[in-house]
């Protein structure tokens, strides 16, 4: 079920609805109503401030507590939600708080149908934040649900007077209905998406969105010399697909190229993972599942960029087919590459699609990959890293992340790290000789393929996609879109440039 919004200025206090969703600062004085509660604050005897104090509310970020109205405002439910101390000298709450606000809120109100959200929004940003909250956190993902489960929120209205409140809305909905097609795609089974489905799908949303779709199977693969992905994907009964997506405006001058790792599965291969670390491994196609799901956005946006996006898919298996360690790839291009764990297969898919995409003569190529369960251990579960052949690159995709909303630290790409890439047989190997720097090492192994003087950036989301723990803010269990945003962001950010 998808979730609809629309743009009110009206009184929260009077609007119809299931429930309506206000906003309360933490304060020395006791609760503080947020930009936004103080009609519906104004309405209960006392304040709804005392109320929620006498339920042990605090106006901790997320904290969430529900109060019936008994007919004090027109919903018969009111949602406080915390925002947290209430900005110093007049500032306005960031965007981020206000969309994880909405998102906590709208996660407890499963079961409601109309939700009228009434957290900061004096201002086009603040107002596309409270919206990209709402249906990120009305999402849910039922598909192997059987018997009655509460459906999420289907109709959300954003009360704000800003006079682009509108367009900021309609903008966060196009973006925030990519990130859950993201969502979908990871959380779906693996057997229900194995390389030709996820190739069928990009399909689907290429004749939907009015993109060009060019998509290469086993045999043209062969033929072409993508020896990453035929040697990765030949353990697997599901062969692999290589899919080329392009989005072009009139208007554009820039062209940025994104490529995605898509494993639909990753056993290990041979080198086989144990079964804890198997369990969530449908989630390793995430990189190309925010790939083409930013594609779709930004082909609905009409951002005035050439965009260009490869999905690079395969079911890494292991069976009498499987590629073995020692044995030696040819990647596209003709750079050869010895497999000493077939467990870093990613990497491998990836060069093929790197090389290819710079035949597109990019003024930019970003990857992104659930490339390393290093990542975890460098930056955890919330915090993407990336890393760049350019500094001002680096930093220029670091802040299209900070600016969408999504946690991205920079990383380095240390030159001595090459060296432990060495191969006694081919030009280079898949895996480092020592396990310190596994995240960095792979990066500087992607480099490898980008030739002098394209600029490229790399996404290691291995973490951040896929949310094993509880829910928080807007974020559910499971698949979370990670870096869609972000990716949508960069587009819109480069077309800016060149204006």
């Amino acid at each position: 079920m998808s979730t609809s919004l629309e743009v009110k200025s009206e009184s929260p206090r009077s609007l119809d609805a299931d429930a309506v969703v206000v906003g309360y600062h933490s304060g020395d004085d006791g609760l503080v109503p947020a930009s936004g509660a103080s009609e519906v604050d104004s309405a209960f005897s006392g304040g709804l401030g005392s109320a929620l104090a006498l339920l042990g509310a605090t106006g901790e970020v997320e904290e969430v507590r529900t109060v019936p109205s008994l007919g004090a405002v027109a919903a018969p439910v009111v949602v406080a939600v915390g925002l947290g101390p209430a900005p110093a000298d007049g500032a306005s709450v960031s965007a981020d708080v206000v969309a994880r606000a909405a998102g906590a809120a709208l996660r407890a109100l499963r079961g409601k149908s109309r939700v009228v959200v009434a957290l900061p929004a004096d201002t086009g940003e603040l107002a596309a934040a409270a919206a990209l909250g709402a249906v990120l956190g009305s999402y849910s993902f039922d598909r192997y649900r059987t018997g009655s489960t509460k459906e999420p929120v289907s109709s959300v209205t954003v009360v704000s007077g800003a006079a682009d409140a509108a367009e900021a809305v309609q903008r966060a909905t196009v973006v925030a209905s990519a990130v859950c097609l993201a969502r979908d795609l990871v959380n779906t089974a693996p057997a229900d998406l194995r390389p030709a489905d996820f190739a069928g799908i990009a399909e689907q949303v290429s004749r939907d969105h009015g993109l060009d779709i060019t998509i290469l199977d086993e045999k043209a693969l062969a033929e072409g010399g993508y020896g990453g992905l035929i040697g990765v994907g030949q353990g697997s009964s599901s062969p692999p697909r290589l899919v080329r997506l392009s989005y072009s405006h009139p208007e554009a001058t820039t062209t940025l190229a994104l490529v995605g790792k898509g494993m639909t599965f990753d056993s290990g291969g041979l080198s086989l993972k144990p079964s804890s670390a198997m369990e969530w491994m449908k989630s390793d196609m995430g990189g190309a599942a925010a790939v083409l799901a930013a594609m779709r956005a930004i082909a609905e946006l009409r951002v005035p960029v050439n965009v260009v996006g490869y999905l690079a898919i395969a079911e890494n298996m292991p069976s009498g087919t499987a590629q073995r360690p020692s044995d030696v790839l040819r990647i596209y291009g003709g750079k050869t590459v010895e497999v000493l764990n077939t467990d870093a297969e990613g990497r491998l898919v990836m060069a093929d699609a790197l090389v290819r995409a710079q035949e597109d003569n990019p003024d930019l190529i970003v990857d992104v990959a659930t490339l390393t369960g290093a990542q975890l251990v460098a930056l955890g579960t919330r915090v993407f890293a990336v890393m760049a052949n350019d500094d001002a690159v680096r930093d220029q995709v670091v802040a299209a992340a900070t600016s969408a909303g999504e946690a991205a630290w920079p990383m380095p790409l240390p030159e001595e790290l090459r060296k432990g890439l060495d191969s006694s047989v081919a030009d280079i190997a898949n895996v480092a000789g020592e396990r310190w720097g596994g995240m960095l090492s792979a990066g500087v192994f992607l480099k490898e393929f980008i030739a002098d003087g394209v600029k490229w950036a790399h996404l290691d989301i291995a973490g951040p996609a896929f949310n094993q723990g509880e829910p928080h803010g807007y974020t559910p269990k499971g698949g979370t879109g990670a870096a869609t945003r972000t990716l949508v962001r960069l587009a819109e950010s480069l077309a800016q440039r060149a204006e």
